[in-house]
């Protein structure tokens, strides 16, 4: 069976990047920059064929990032997040075909700016409160639905998760358990939708190497990071998400 996968020099010098700021990011360092990841992809490719080759990519990262942080899950925290993320994938599905990908993308944009400016100009102090359920129950809708979209769940998902205060391996771990089940989920609704072809995943195989040296580069940091440093370069990861989704959106 033939295999046409991309050959694109181009689409290469951004893909190539991109997955490996995405396994940075999936180790907790760095959070929020692997939604970054798709954006620069679109540079090449249609955004719809960009989410679909990194869905391989993105299972061994998962894997990865599962077997890394194995003991250091929230688990209460995963149970009352997944069926809300699951939800917001059946919303993504339903309206793949009616909404644009950039739009989708700069909304996510916007709403990181709008969350990173509250937390600077309103920074929370010991005895703040958490913020409320129905409030995380709504971000993690809109983290499952613009993950389907755009592979950026993270920013919607921060922003309820970040205020829990949660320490840096425990917030990696449990990120990363929830994406991916989130991420396991959209291979049945991204192959109906025919996103899933030969050429993509032929495209994927040839980007995974990179995969794990992201990971790995993640990971070694994360455990020897100290968490308000964590916490600074997570808002900084944000920052550039959110000014790189609406630039994105607006051109």
């Amino acid at each position: 069976m033939n295999f046409p996968l991309i050959t694109d020099p181009t689409f290469y010098a951004v893909a190539i990047p991109a997955v490996l700021l995405l396994g940075i990011s999936k180790s907790g360092f760095g959070a929020g920059f692997g939604s970054l990841a798709v954006p620069m992809m679109a540079i090449a490719v249609a955004v719809p064929q960009a989410a679909a080759i990194l869905m391989p990519v993105l299972l061994l990262m998962d894997l990865m990032g599962m077997a890394a942080f194995k003991g250091h899950v929230d688990r209460r925290l995963l149970a009352f997040l997944l069926p809300y993320g699951l939800l917001g994938i059946v919303v993504g599905t339903l309206l793949f075909r009616l909404l644009d990908a950039h739009l989708v993308a700069g909304i996510v944009g916007a709403f990181t700016l709008v969350f990173l400016a509250q937390r600077l100009v309103f920074p929370p102090h010991p005895q703040s409160k958490p913020p409320p359920r129905w409030l995380g129950a709504l971000l993690t809708v809109a983290s499952g639905f613009t993950s389907f979209v755009a592979h950026a769940g993270s920013p919607p998902l921060n922003a309820y998760v970040i205020p829990l205060r949660l320490s840096p391996l425990l917030f990696t771990g449990t990120m990363a358990f929830f994406f991916f089940f989130i991420n396991f989920a959209k291979w049945i609704p991204y192959a109906w939708l025919g996103l899933l072809d030969w050429k993509n995943l032929a495209t994927s195989l040839a980007l995974l190497p990179f995969a794990p040296i992201g990971v790995w580069m993640g990971v070694r940091i994360a455990h020897r990071i100290k968490p308000q440093l964590f916490y600074r370069l997570l808002y900084v990861g944000m920052f550039f998400t959110g000014i790189k989704l609406l630039w994105d959106a607006w051109h």
